[in-house]
């Protein structure tokens, strides 16, 4: 039957009316109350009413947007526990030192922002007092994820509780002396306070959401108990722009991470202007997230809109505010009471009247400073009301001005991101606003001063005695996790004999690896394999019912493969984290489970295994989160290469990865050909990264490695090899001399390039008379690492020599270089070669084809390299040069 209410279908047209009368009843006294009392009374009924049906547990959908108001209405906030004039005092004097810090600053030109922290300044400051744990209390405390452009806020707290000098505070921004403060939220360049790196912009709330996702993991595996570790995300709302912001949210909501909550600080303004002129971001952020599944607290609006409130018994104030756009209300944050009597109140009857009983100090406290986010008492609300709710991740809509206490020529204005420093006489302004006692006397040599009430005063007794309650110092990082055992050498035996007659891939050979290691006694249960949808492409469905896949919920159905025995099996303890189609999601569960050594003092073992066409092209920047917080843990560019890959054509052909991996200091790029070859780097690693490390080197590192999907056979490791094969060069096969005078060369090849070069060596000597040595180039990033180490050490007065001319020294010949990557990259050492250079590589798109047609089109195959040589030679004069054109026609190129 149609539907009585309207005249549109919808899915009601498809569920029996069991009482047609009644459903007419219902909707005649709906229309009866538009009529009567206005289509506004109808909404607001309508609205009671599924709040009503949601309390009473009647399955219902929900309203993705409410009212723009508070959620939490005065008097149902809790009592505020803490003394609030303190609190107070200890806000202005960090909103004071941060001002100042970046206005000292601005003379060396170093820059900073101070509107940002200004206008979130109690969103931290009620936090630090009440609510964040530190890490020397039980568990492993919270985890802060501090919104970049705000950190002098939190520099100047660290100073204020003694923890940073004054000396710290002038070094903003210049690191080159080693007293420095970095720019931003930076783990790797101040390890001792920062946890999480959130700049770049978007990544922070992604990295939150699998760091709670990976809190549970933990918990659930028994590892560590993580049921009081809550991550707090500070983000702006023009950082939700970002995709990754909001990337994650279903699966927060999904996996129901009440361990997890977002502070988003909405003063409206991104870095040039408003974040929605002509709409209401925080409107548009609640629905998204409800639509989420997440719990939502607004959070707008400060004690003067009270009696506001109070006085609007038609609703006209509501409606008002909820149509205005927000860059409408930005100019009203700036802009004298005249202007806002006449276009924010005049527009409508009822508002007018209201107007008329307000005085002007009441309008331009409440439209040019009183915001939710200003207000201990209703910021302490709304994180209470976080932690009580349950069942879901709860974002907090914190309205704010961006620029608070700063001054008219700072607040709400679109260029205060850019706006570096305050004049003397705006510090003079600024002081007695926050009531600070800083005498005249202080600014005589025309620089602002910092302020300090003194170590023993009340503010930072208090605030020293708020944190040991809660833990500790935040943000801290500590590091208190012991090296690992190394496991037993049989996984890694394995290997090293060789496949013998059988063929085998290098992905399979890496598979295979890390599942004997997963059986170790010591360190098995540590391993987190990682992969974003394709474990059966990598051979990795053996793992499914030894390791189990991680889910919170376990199995609650019946597995379509249940009698198979790789059957799909999902458990609250599994091991293995299986994201879905996405890379940046598998990522992000790689940095948290790589960084657990620090945060939970828990250290895991990560490897991430993926396309490796979609590993650093597509998610680079968070291989930079990565580095940037001291991250360790293998990452796996499978079915590598610009051929090897036969028929998926260009998007699917990775010729660069290598390249763009070795910008990254803290990656060691490793192309091995063979699986023993991949046994000495995993060992190697794994004793670098997590078991004891040597004098001077780097353990803050990550691995990335490249494994190919072609089978060949694996040959067994050879004597003396395992330097060569971690420092990255060792002769692998020398070529046989048909005579004494034979011309000679060399041949460096990585990964499954090896076996092009050997057929090569075969057909050099067996069709012209050649001699070629097969070195198998492990990584060329690591040799280029090593001679820029050596050109260093030569600026030092020391004398060292690279390695990679060490290991050529003597060998006869010019070298040719190939790979299945472009020639940058091996290209990369070529000048700390002695011997003539030249290389072959996969450069230009791929395409789609068999791997040999692929090979010929690219110049790489045994062929090509033959004939390549021989024109290196003959460049030399030692074959003659009819020798380039008869192979070329011998060999159809």
């Amino acid at each position: 039957m149609s539907d009585p209410v309207g005249k549109l279908p919808s899915e009601l047209d498809q569920l029996p009316d069991r009482d047609a009368e009644e459903t007419a009843e219902w909707a005649a006294s709906l229309d009866a109350v538009a009529r009567h009392a206005g289509p506004h009374r109808a909404a607001y009924l309508m609205r009671r009413t599924l709040h009503h049906a949601q309390a009473a547990g009647v399955p219902v959908p929900r309203l993705l947007e409410t009212d723009y108001v508070n959620t939490i209405p005065t008097s149902a906030e809790p009592a505020f526990d803490g003394d609030e004039a303190m609190e107070q005092r200890i806000t202005a004097w960090n909103r004071w030192n941060a001002a100042a810090m970046v206005t000292r600053g601005s003379r060396f030109g170093v820059g900073g922002h101070i509107a940002t922290f200004a206008s979130a300044a109690w969103l931290y400051e009620t936090g630090f007092n009440h609510f964040f744990r530190g890490k020397e209390g039980d568990g492993s405390g919270d985890q802060l994820y501090i919104q970049g452009h705000a950190s002098p806020g939190i520099y100047a707290r660290a100073f204020l509780d003694g923890r940073l000098t004054e000396a710290h505070l002038d070094n903003f921004r210049q690191e080159s002396g080693g007293a420095g403060l970095p720019s931003y939220p930076h783990p790797r360049r101040l390890p001792w306070l920062w946890e999480f790196p959130t700049v770049s912009m978007g990544l922070g709330p992604l990295s939150a959401i699998y760091q709670a996702r990976f809190n549970r993991y933990l918990h659930n595996r028994s590892i560590k108990d993580t049921a009081n570790s809550h991550v707090w995300a500070f983000l702006g709302d023009g950082e939700m722009d970002e995709p990754e912001s909001t990337a994650a949210l279903a699966l927060a909501a999904r996996e129901q991470l009440d361990n997890l909550t977002f502070v988003i600080n909405c003063n409206l303004q991104r870095l040039d202007g408003p974040v929605r002129a002509n709409f209401k971001i925080v409107q548009e952020l609640e629905a998204q997230f409800r639509g989420a599944g997440w719990n939502v607290v607004k959070t707008l609006w400060g004690s003067a809109w009270d009696e506001l409130f109070a006085l609007d018994t038609t609703g006209a104030l509501v409606r008002r505010l909820r149509t205005v756009p927000d860059a409408q209300f930005q100019t009203y944050a700036t802009r004298d009471i005249a202007y806002i009597r006449e276009h924010f109140f005049s527009v409508e009857p009822a508002l007018a009247e209201l107007a008329k009983v307000l005085t002007d100090a009441q309008i331009s406290e409440c439209f040019h400073t009183s915001r939710g986010g200003h207000e201990a008492r209703k910021v302490y609300a709304a994180y209470r009301a976080a932690l009580a709710h349950k069942g879901a991740p709860t974002v907090i809509l914190a309205q704010t001005v961006k620029g608070h206490t700063l001054g008219k020529g700072f607040e709400s204005k679109n260029a205060n991101h850019q706006m570096k420093k305050l004049s003397i006489d705006e510090f003079k302004d600024m002081r007695e606003l926050l009531g600070l006692p800083i005498p005249d006397s202080a600014f005589e040599s025309g620089l602002v001063p910092y302020g300090h009430p003194g170590a023993d005063s009340p503010e930072v007794r208090y605030l020293q005695e708020r944190r040991a309650a809660l833990g500790g110092p935040a943000p801290a990082r500590r590091v208190r996790a012991a090296a690992l055992p190394a496991p037993e050498q049989r996984a890694f035996k394995a290997l090293e004999k060789g496949s013998g007659k059988q063929e085998m891939a290098t992905t399979m050979a890496f598979v295979r690896l890390v599942k004997d290691l997963m059986r170790d006694k010591e360190t098995g249960r540590r391993w987190v394999p990682i992969v974003p949808d394709e474990a059966r492409t990598f051979g990795m469905e053996s793992l499914f019912p030894s390791a189990g896949i991680y889910s919170p919920l376990g199995q609650t159905y019946d597995p379509v493969d249940r009698d198979q025995l790789m059957y799909y099996k999902e458990a609250k303890d599994g091991q293995i984290l299986n994201e879905g189609i996405t890379e940046a999601g598998a990522m992000a569960d790689f940095i948290a489970a790589s960084t657990s050594y620090a945060t939970h003092g828990e250290t895991m073992i990560p490897f991430y295994i993926f396309y490796s066409m979609f590993g650093w092209q597509r998610t680079g920047d968070q291989m930079w989160q990565l580095a940037d917080q001291l991250g360790k843990g293998f990452i796996v560019g499978a079915t590598a290469g610009r051929t090897t890959l036969t028929g998926e054509g260009l998007q699917h052909a990775d010729g660069h990865s290598h390249l763009i991996a070795s910008t990254n200091p803290a990656s060691l790029n490793y192309d091995p050909a063979f699986a023993y070859e991949i046994a000495v780097i995993v060992k190697e690693g794994l004793r670098r990264m997590y078991g004891e490390a040597r004098p001077g080197e780097d353990s803050d590192v990550f691995y990335y490695l490249t494994v190919y999907n072609e089978p060949k056979p694996q040959p067994a490791m050879p004597e003396g090899v395992e330097e060569g094969i971690i420092r990255g060069l060792y002769r692998f096969k020398e070529g046989e001399a048909p005579s004494a005078t034979a011309p000679r060369l060399q041949l460096l090849a990585s990964g499954t390039a090896i076996h092009w070069a050997l057929e090569a060596q075969r057909l050099l000597a067996a069709d012209w008379g050649v001699t070629a040595d097969v070195w198998s180039a492990t990584s060329w990033g690591e040799l280029r690492r090593d001679a820029l180490e050596s050109d260093a050490a030569l600026l030092r007065g020391e004398q060292r020599t690279p390695y990679i001319r060490k290991a050529l020294e003597g060998a006869p010949g010019p070298v040719l270089a190939v790979s299945d990557w472009m020639r940058q990259v091996p290209d990369q050492i070529s000048q700390w070669v002695e011997q003539e250079w030249s290389s072959l590589g996969t450069d230009g798109f791929g395409l789609s084809d068999t791997r040999d047609a692929a090979r010929r089109h690219f110049g790489v195959d045994a062929q090509s390299i033959t004939v390549a040589a021989l024109a290196q030679l003959a460049r030399r004069g030692e074959v003659p040069a009819s020798a380039v054109k008869d192979a070329r026609d011998r060999y159809g190129l």
